[in-house]
């Protein structure tokens, strides 16, 4: 990833857990913490690992809703003195690694039924070319 696309995705640690204690003080998301976990979620999407994908924006999407519904629900902890962006990171990692299986069962599903058609087109065709030979 380049210089700048490092920077547009760069998230202040201080500024993450001091917007994300705001959240759990007062309920109200703030645009700073939303736009954070964004970047997150975007960022993530740009590693080596996630780059290639077709269904990259279904990825990300799926990090957004799992990490909303962490805040939503308060999940991070702040007595464990853990770094809150490692933990939303953790979040969208497991996401896109949820979204890459399930396409792939999705995939190995059209396969089978791909190939069982196949199979079915070609007896129908081939066993009346047979009998009029």
């Amino acid at each position: 990833m380049s210089k700048e696309k490092k920077a547009e995705y760069y998230i202040e640690p201080k500024v993450f857990k001091a917007s994300l204690r705001k959240y759990y003080d007062s309920d109200i998301l703030t645009d700073d913490l939303a736009e954070n976990i964004k970047k997150i979620a975007y960022g993530l999407s740009y590693n080596s690992s996630f780059i290639n994908y077709s269904y990259k924006d279904d990825m990300i999407g799926d990090a957004l809703i799992k990490m909303y519904s962490a805040l939503k629900y308060k999940k991070y902890k702040f007595e464990n003195n853990s770094n809150p962006f490692s933990y939303f990171t953790t979040i969208a990692y497991h996401a896109f690694i949820n979204r890459i299986k399930k396409e792939k069962s999705i995939m190995k599903l059209l396969n089978l039924i791909k190939s069982k058609f196949m199979k079915t087109i070609c007896l129908i065709l081939i066993i009346p070319m047979v009998m009029f030979m």
